[in-house]
């Protein structure tokens, strides 16, 4: 029998400000939200993140920065803009990661415990874990920002896009909702003449 899809899980906009702004009580669960934070305004996945290395990091000639490289899960490549926190990230942890990497990664299970912490300090009740950075920056970064789906699928660094209208389907869902909101707010003020 096939299993059914375990269904997508990113963070809220009010989930990830608060993970964001909420003081944290120890400096690895610090190092924790900075690389989840990395996660979430690139799209990158762990392995790919530990797989960084400076030279991933490449100036276009517009003046852009720009990560390229390629997904260990896929061998795809992908390329992603740098948006400036991930920049400054970058800056936070230049030259303290070992063996030449980019970023100072913790072990996954460590990120993952230091996340379940994270999560019970900013109130968020469901289990956090370090891939929804890679949902929440597909669905509350880039297409609910307009971003249009073959440029998240390229920077995503996925085959085909089919892979990524999984988020599309997210998204809609939170338009139709969105949308009925609108509807309550409007319906009195707009009237086809008779």
């Amino acid at each position: 029998p096939e299993r059914p899809k375990a269904k997508q899980k990113y963070l809220t906009r009010e989930e990830l400000d608060r993970i964001m702004t909420t003081q944290l009580d120890h400096p690895a669960r610090y190092l924790t939200r900075d690389m989840f934070l990395f996660s979430v305004f690139t799209g990158l996945a762990f392995r790919d993140i530990c797989n960084l290395t400076p030279k991933h990091i490449v100036k276009a000639d517009d003046g852009i920065l720009w990560i390229r490289t390629t997904r260990q899960k896929t061998g795809t490549p992908c390329e992603i803009p740098l948006l400036d926190l991930p920049k400054q990230i970058i800056e936070k942890y230049r030259g303290i990661a070992k063996d030449g990497k980019l970023l100072p990664m913790l072990s996954c299970g460590r990120l993952n415990k230091n996340l379940k912490i994270i999560a019970h300090l900013c109130s968020i009740e469901r289990k956090l874990i370090f891939h929804m950075s890679r949902h929440t920056y597909a669905t509350q970064v880039c297409l609910s920002q307009g971003v249009p789906i073959e440029s998240l699928s390229r920077m995503l660094g996925h085959r085909d896009l089919r892979s990524t209208q999984i988020y599309a389907k997210i998204t809609n869902h939170k338009i139709a909702e969105d949308m009925g909101g609108v509807e309550a707010r409007i319906e009195d003020k707009f009237q086809l003449p008779v």
